[in-house]
C-alpha cells in the first residue's frame, strides 16, 4: 500500500451582516498565487483546528475570534499530486476588530452565489455549494 502524506488546513467563511462571505486572494510569490480561498492554515502539530484558525485569522485579517463563535459546517477532501488535504470549513459571524488585509493579499467580500465567479484552489470549490444553502 502506498503511504499518503495527508495535510490538514482548516478554513473560515466569515459572513457579514449583508450574508457576504470574505475571500482572500493569495499573493503573489505564494504557492497558488492569485487564486482565491477563504482564510486560514494549516494546523501545527498539537494544535486543535480551532486553535489554528484564531491564529491564522489574527495574523491574517487582524481579527479576533472566540472559539464559541466558530461553527464546523462542511469539509474537502482533496487528492492533490504530491498529498492529500483535509480541510474543515467553519462559519464564523462574530468577531471582534476590523478586517484588514496584513500579508498583502487582495481581499473581497461575496455573495454565496457569486463565489464560482472568483478562481479557486480545487479543494475549495466543493465548499462553494454548502454555503449557498446555509446564506442564500
Amino acid at each position: 500500500m502506498t503511504e499518503i502524506n495527508v495535510t490538514l488546513v482548516v478554513a473560515c467563511a466569515l459572513v457579514d451582516a449583508d450574508r457576504r462571505v470574505l475571500i482572500a486572494q493569495r499573493p503573489e510569490g505564494k504557492p497558488l498565487a492569485g487564486l482565491w480561498e477563504f482564510p486560514g492554515g494549516k494546523v501545527d502539530p498539537g494544535e486543535r483546528p480551532e486553535q489554528t484558525l484564531i491564529r491564522e485569522l489574527h495574523e491574517e485579517i487582524g481579527i479576533t475570534v472566540r472559539e464559541a463563535c466558530l461553527a464546523p459546517l462542511t469539509f474537502a477532501s482533496h487528492a492533490y499530486e504530491d498529498f492529500h488535504l483535509l480541510m474543515p470549513l467553519y462559519i464564523c459571524r462574530r468577531w471582534d476588530g476590523e478586517v484588514i488585509a496584513r500579508e498583502g493579499q487582495k481581499l473581497a467580500w461575496v455573495r454565496a452565489n457569486k463565489l464560482r465567479g472568483y478562481p479557486m484552489p480545487p479543494a475549495d470549490i466543493p465548499l462553494i455549494p454548502p454555503l449557498i444553502d446555509l446564506l442564500m
